[in-house]
């Protein structure tokens, strides 16, 4: 028997005691008095404590009743046979009602546990259904048991990853065999000793995870309501990765096929001009030498340009895979500008580039391989959506810790509800999509090298004259450029 029990039963008596005393000799009151007296007692002390303490009450008061107020009184022997009905009434009586009023405490007591443990089941689901699905959802579901249903400690074992989550103030000791066991073998296993429950979390008939409480005792009903939120949640982030995965393999075959168009519409232009150089070189023996110079010439220069898109594709694509490697060194921008610039020379023979650049500009720590491939992207961009007699102007100035690079087309500008979206992968503009050739991969991928060197690059104006992109890039401070 607890403490507490022992200090209730001895309140009891105490009771039953005090009515006595005032019964019998402060006020002075008939026998059916006390009785109702004493059961007016057991009934307030079954009510209030349970039904140990009411029958305990219930003896003493049959005890105190004949002792006290039977004639003869000051005896346990009993003079009148009637009164003996009437003691064995009253001992019934408040047994009777002792356990009626101990059943009704219980069940409320049922009812309120049953309306307590529904509402934490709701909270837990809606705490599962708004945990966003990830690696970190597990460790998010064990804590939220944890807090919600008030535990020391909750573990949370995953068949797949054969990882362990655990939450709550204190640790399982020696839990992980356990839990493996019950997640393969599908048992349950409860020690109400230690306290601790173990139950296997099942999906679609087989077991998927176990879960591992400590704290406190929980009713078979919520053990298994907890389970079933648990192997929701769990399924919601399989789904999550099947459908990232899925995406994922999905953006590959997509990078792979923008990739192969742009490679082979890049590729023509160069092909064309090697055709044509070796068609008249293999046709028309009777060139001089400096015409077979300059045809050889050609071929050389269009074949460098060949390998320089398909390394500009091999490095696009790893950086789409987030494989950016950056090799850096301090560089003078405009020079890295100047061989930007250069590397478009095919495309911009029948074009201006209005260049302007401050005479004090920072040296900048970059890979210049990446940079110049970002600034090209972005040039190439102001060369197809402008008109071929328009002039791309381009302006370059320090700013404080850094140097921008404003780059202006005279197009006819990006569309407002376009504009939100011109840095996304894949993504052309809706006036020009069927126009022009392309992957919609340029500006992201410039973007992103932008970013892998602590700058950026952004949209600054895009109206009927035109659109303006600006390239920041952060300057490390004093150093001596290449």
């Amino acid at each position: 028997m607890s403490i507490k029990s022992t200090v209730r039963i001895a309140a009891a008596l105490g009771t039953i005691g005090a009515i006595t005393l005032l019964c019998s000799h402060l006020v002075p009151v008939n026998a059916s008095t006390a009785g109702f007296s004493y059961l007016i007692a057991i009934l307030t002390i079954a009510t209030a404590w349970g039904l140990l303490e009411a029958m305990v009450a219930s003896i003493a008061a049959m005890l105190c009743f004949n002792f006290f107020f039977l004639p003869p009184t000051g005896t346990l022997t009993i003079s009148d046979s009637r009164n003996w009905v009437a003691l064995f009434a009253f001992l019934a009586t408040s047994i009777v009602a002792s356990q009626l009023s101990a059943r009704a405490k219980r069940q409320a007591l049922e009812a309120t546990e049953r309306r307590e443990e529904t509402e934490r089941l709701y909270a837990l689901s809606r705490a599962i259904l708004l945990t966003e699905a990830g690696r970190r959802a597990p460790k998010e579901y064990a804590k939220e048991i944890a807090q919600i249903f008030d535990l020391s400690s909750v573990a949370l074992y995953e068949c797949d990853t054969a990882a362990i989550y655990s939450a709550g103030p204190s640790d399982l000791p020696d839990a992980g065999k356990k839990l493996c066991e019950a997640a393969t073998l599908g048992t349950l296993f409860r020690d109400e000793t230690s306290g601790i429950t173990i139950t296997p979390i099942h999906l679609g008939g087989q077991p998927i995870a176990s879960l591992a409480i400590s704290g406190h005792l929980l009713s078979d009903s919520a053990l298994q309501a907890i389970a079933n939120l648990v192997a929701i949640g769990l399924e919601k982030v399989r789904g999550q990765e099947a459908a990232s995965q899925a995406e994922v393999a999905h953006r590959s075959e997509e990078l792979k096929s923008t990739m192969l168009d742009a490679i082979a519409h890049e590729f023509k232009t160069p092909l064309t001009s090697i055709k044509a150089a070796a068609s008249a070189l293999l046709l028309d023996a009777t060139k001089t030498t400096d015409q077979q110079r300059e045809l050889a010439t050609i071929v050389n220069e269009e074949a460098d340009r060949m390998a320089r898109l398909v390394t500009e594709a091999i490095q696009m694509a790893r950086i789409e895979a987030g494989e950016i490697q950056l090799n850096k060194a301090l560089w003078a921008m405009p020079g890295l500008l100047s061989k930007a610039i250069e590397r478009l020379r095919l495309l911009t023979e029948d074009r201006t580039i209005d260049v302007q650049t401050d005479p004090d500009l920072p040296v900048i720590e970059a890979d210049a391989e990446l940079l110049e491939l970002a600034i090209r992207q972005v040039i190439d961009n102001a060369l197809k959506y402008s008109p071929p007699a328009s002039a791309i102007r381009v302006r370059m100035s320090a700013i404080e810790n850094g140097i921008v690079i404003k780059i202006q087309d005279k197009g006819a500008g990006i569309p407002e509800v376009d504009q939100p979206h011109v840095f996304e992968k894949f993504y052309r503009g809706s006036n020009i999509r069927s126009k022009l050739a392309g992957s919609g991969m340029g500006l992201a991928v410039a973007r992103q090298i932008a970013r892998a060197h602590g700058g950026d690059i952004q949209l600054a104006t895009s109206s009927e004259k035109g659109s303006e992109f600006v390239i920041s890039l952060p300057a490390p401070g004093e150093g001596k450029p290449k």
